[in-house]
């Protein structure tokens, strides 16, 4: 049995999670929303550049046009590096009598929930841009009426990391931190 069972004192998990500062609950959120984004994006490049370079061997045409689907994911690993400045700024310093304030505890879920928002939306919409633009440079290498056809679909599914990130800053509008006293 562990030391805080036989001390009387809850061990369930929400009492853990109160114990944890909001601090390091901000951090991870800052942390995930860029980390995962830039994975996103980088799955996505991938994805759709071991796929254009495969179908230009075929089709040496498609490599300068099908480079718009690479722009496409790296922009997924910028909406995360615009979301992690933005909830880095939400951070203020708190007295430690503060430290522990359901409004501190809030502000720091808000920063954590904000940012695992934004990177798992951006993961997935790394991994959508990524799949569209591998499509895209295999179909444009077999016929060049589809290229602008399936843009439009990848623009749409690029759509996808935005709306991670306006949720994710309407999530971080929550966070607000104690006055200082």
């Amino acid at each position: 049995m562990s030391g805080y069972a036989m001390m009387g004192e809850s061990s369930s998990w929400g009492s853990a999670l109160v114990r944890i500062s909001p601090y390091t609950f901000s951090a991870l959120g800052i942390a995930i929303s860029i980390g995962v984004s830039v994975l996103g994006a980088a799955w996505g490049i991938y994805i759709t550049g071991s796929s254009l370079i495969g179908a230009a061997i075929k089709a040496p045409r498609i490599t300068s046009k099908n480079l718009i689907s690479v722009i496409f994911c790296e922009a997924v690993a910028i909406y995360g590096v615009i979301v992690a400045i933005i909830l880095q700024t939400k951070l203020e310093s708190v007295p430690s009598a503060n430290l522990y304030a359901a409004e501190s505890l809030r502000a720091g879920y808000a920063i954590f929930a904000s940012g695992i928002i934004v990177g798992f939306a951006n993961l997935v919409c790394g991994l959508c841009v990524g799949i569209i633009g591998s499509s895209c440079a295999l179909s444009d290498a077999q016929n060049s009426s589809l290229f602008v056809k399936i843009l439009v679909i990848e623009i749409f599914g690029s759509a996808l990391g935005l709306f991670g990130v306006i949720v994710g800053i309407i999530m971080s509008a929550q966070a607000t931190w104690p006055t200082k006293a």
